[in-house]
Parts: C-alpha cells; sequence; structure tokens
C-alpha cells in the first residue's frame, strides 16, 4: 500500500532527551547492522563458583598482567561496587588484588585503557546476544504482519522489515521519505509499521489517532492519518487531533471515540510488549527479516544495504 506523498518538514528543532542513535552510512563503511543467522546455544551448565588463586595475579609478568588484568579490574570495580558481602575474598585477599591493580596501573597506566575496552566488549558481546536470542524467541511476530499493522509496500513481499516509532519522534519523520522511496524502488519489500509511544503524553494521544484511523479504512486511512500527524509542526491536543482527522478525510468524531475504544488500547499494548521484548531501546528501530537490528535513523542508502544483506546472507 503506497504512502501518500508527504510535504517537506519543517519546525523540527532540537534534540529529544530519549536515547537515539543517528547513523550516516556515509560516515561508516556499513551499516551497523547485527546479523543474527544461527539459533541461540542451549544454555550452558551453570559452573561451579571457582576463582583463580591469588598467585594467578602475583605471579605474571607485566605483558601477561596485560592479559590478566582486565579480569582482575572487573573482579576490583565488583568488589567496590557491591553493598553485597561476598564470603569468598578475605580481607585481606581483597587488599591484595587492590594493591596488585594499582601497583600496575602505575608501571603502565595504558592497561587501564586496555580493562576498559575489554569490558566493553564483553558488556556488547552480551548484549547481542541478548538481542539474537530474542530475535529467534520472536521471529513469528517479527515477520508475519498482525492484522492491526498497516503494511508500506506490498503485502506479499518476501523481506519483511519491521519498523517500531512514535509519531513525535523526529528521528521518526525524518526517514519517512526514505521508506517511501525505499518500497516504490524495490517491490520485493515491505515495511510493517508498529506505532508506539515512548515519548510522553503527546506520543500517546498521536499513537492512538493513528491506531484508531485504521479502523475507520484500513492502511489507506491508516497512512493519511500518519502523514497528517508526523508532517504537523503544531503541539497536539484533542481539537488538532480533530482537525487533522477531518483534513484526512476522516470522520473526526468516530475517530475521537475509537482512540479510548479497546481495540486501540489492544494494538497499541501488543506493539509495546513486541519492542519491550526485543529489547527496543529507542526509535526508529528497524528489525529485517527478524536477522538484523538497526537501533535509530537511517538513510536510503542504509536501509537498501540492510536488505540486500539480509537476502544474500
Amino acid at each position: 500500500m503506497p504512502r501518500h506523498e508527504r510535504p517537506g518538514l519543517s519546525g523540527i528543532s532540537g534534540l529529544l532527551e530519549h536515547r537515539q542513535l543517528a547513523i550516516s552510512p556515509a560516515a561508516l563503511p556499513h551499516p551497523p547492522i547485527l546479523l543474527y543467522r544461527h539459533p541461540p546455544r542451549p544454555p550452558d551448565t551453570k559452573p561451579e563458583r571457582r576463582r583463580p588463586p591469588l598467585s594467578f595475579f602475583s605471579s605474571r609478568s607485566l605483558p601477561g598482567l596485560r592479559t590478566a588484568l582486565p579480569a582482575g579490574i572487573g573482579l576490583m570495580l565488583a568488589l567496590s561496587s557491591t553493598a553485597r558481602a561476598d564470603d569468598s575474598f578475605t580481607p585481606a585477599q581483597r587488599k591484595e588484588i587492590v594493591t596488585i591493580v594499582r601497583d600496575a596501573l602505575k608501571t603502565d597506566p595504558s592497561i587501564l585503557s586496555d580493562a576498559i575496552t575489554a569490558l566493553r566488549a564483553g558488556a556488547e558481546a552480551q548484549e547481542q546476544t541478548r538481542t539474537r536470542d530474542a530475535l529467534v524467541a520472536h521471529r513469528a511476530a517479527l515477520t508475519t504482519p498482525a492484522p492491526t499493522d498497516a503494511i508500506l509496500g506490498a503485502p506479499n513481499a518476501r523481506t519483511t522489515v519491521i519498523e517500531f516509532y512514535d509519531p513525535r519522534c523526529p528521528y521518526c519523520r525524518k526517514v519517512l521519505a526514505d521508506l517511501d522511496r525505499l518500497v516504490h524502488d524495490d517491490p520485493n519489500v515491505r515495511i510493517v509499521e508498529k506505532v508506539i509511544p515512548v515519548l510522553g503524553p503527546a506520543s500517546v494521544l498521536t499513537a492512538q489517532a493513528i491506531a484508531a484511523s485504521a479502523l475507520q479504512g484500513g492502511h489507506d486511512a491508516y497512512f493519511r492519518m500518519q502523514r497528517a500527524i508526523m508532517t504537523d509542526t503544531t503541539k497536539p491536543d484533542t481539537a488538532r487531533i480533530r482537525l487533522l482527522a477531518k483534513q484526512a478525510g476522516l470522520d473526526a468524531d468516530r475517530l475521537v471515540a475509537d482512540m479510548a475504544g479497546p481495540a486501540v488500547a489492544a494494538t497499541l499494548r501488543a506493539n509495546s510488549e513486541l519492542a519491550e521484548a526485543i529489547h527496543l531501546e529507542g526509535t526508529p528501530t528497524f528489525v529485517f527479516d527478524a536477522r538484523y537490528v538497526i537501533p535509530g535513523a537511517v538513510d536510503y542508502d542504509g536501509l537498501k544495504a540492510a536488505v540486500d544483506k539480509t537476502r544474500h546472507n
């Protein structure tokens, strides 16, 4: 279903306090896309909790310490940041660990940056694993549109891109034209729109209005109302929603009534629950065939590259 032509955006200024990741493929050799082709490993049996003896740290030379210290510094940070008592180390052992790490850092301060890099890499690996597992677990919901979803492009296209968006998010507004261009240029891709209100009361109001519009006229009415709301620069209230509904050719009284109804509430709840299940952290977020994720705004070239990568991997 084509989206109606949108006028240029205006009046969008500043950044939201909500966390966003703006992506520029021109600045990066490849768009930051995570590919999850393999099923998650079965959960490992939880090993017996053991720590190496202190000689593991103290008996190594400085080159060896560079390898071992990321774990040691992480351990030291854990010891200092937790309020829970841990009987596994005596006070004397704790003191020795701190002394060893401190002395090594004095000898070669660059060890600290290596440790921070290792800790960050570990956290990122855990996040990727968590996301991969979530995509596998929710593959059906991420590849099969719900009856309440609006579809931009050919309904039966072979590549499915889920867009989680907030109508008030300026980054979401920015990508509208690129999404239109993508489905125009590629008849084998469809954009499944999932509206989620994450930026406060105004987002809730506009998300309700967009979801309610589909009850009047399906996808066509959805995209007309979406266009009216996401190109409007006035702070929304009920009166403004009524005006925009009329401009979109909808029954304003029915729209406002439907906004407060159970069908709209169920749609927004389902969208939000799916977003939470895949650990979405901001809008827009794009999911490509339940295998790739782009968390943030991306331009036409980035979208096209992600679609191509999905098909060829």
